[in-house]
């Protein structure tokens, strides 16, 4: 018993739901009647967003806006906010935001990928198929940027994000 008394607690992480908050779809080139040819750039933005909902319980928004054009016409623009309510259990304050920034997303993408890609086919498209997305890498990025915005910021008043 005395073993088990001093084995540290660990963190837990349940889904306790996802679902989709907001979704836009706009296919341009059909509504204009343009003619699309080769192949389509892409380009997709990425935001995520975390909320306290409740004692342990937090919703974490995956933010995607995705841009394809031809030729410089827009082919079409998708905008989809996709959230998970995960509750979250012994996991240090200090470790807490990094830990819904990353693992949160991270669990929730493969239903977000999938839900692109029956859109993009709904809407007279090959499926667009997004490739992983590092959530540690744009976690970094992220932080590196609050820390440049608030250097620059004069008598270090950082921005409100």
């Amino acid at each position: 018993m005395a073993e088990a008394a001093s084995q540290p607690v660990q963190p837990s992480l349940q889904v306790m739901a996802q679902y989709i908050r907001d979704l836009s779809f706009e296919n341009v080139a059909i509504q204009k009647g343009a003619k699309i040819e080769g192949t389509p750039e892409v380009s997709v933005q990425v935001g995520l967003d975390a909320n306290k909902r409740g004692d342990d319980i937090y919703e974490v928004i995956n933010k995607v806006t995705i841009n394809s054009k031809s030729n410089d016409e827009v082919v079409f623009i998708l905008e989809m906010e996709y959230a998970g309510q995960f509750k979250v259990k012994n996991v240090p304050q200090e470790q807490l935001h990094p830990f819904l920034m990353i693992e949160c997303p991270r669990m929730i993408f493969p239903y977000l990928r999938r839900i692109v890609g029956d859109v993009t086919r709904d809407g007279g498209f090959p499926p667009l198929n997004l490739d992983n997305i590092d959530f540690l890498a744009l976690y970094r990025q992220e932080i590196q940027r609050r820390q440049a915005a608030q250097q620059a910021t004069p008598n270090g008043n950082a921005e409100t994000v």
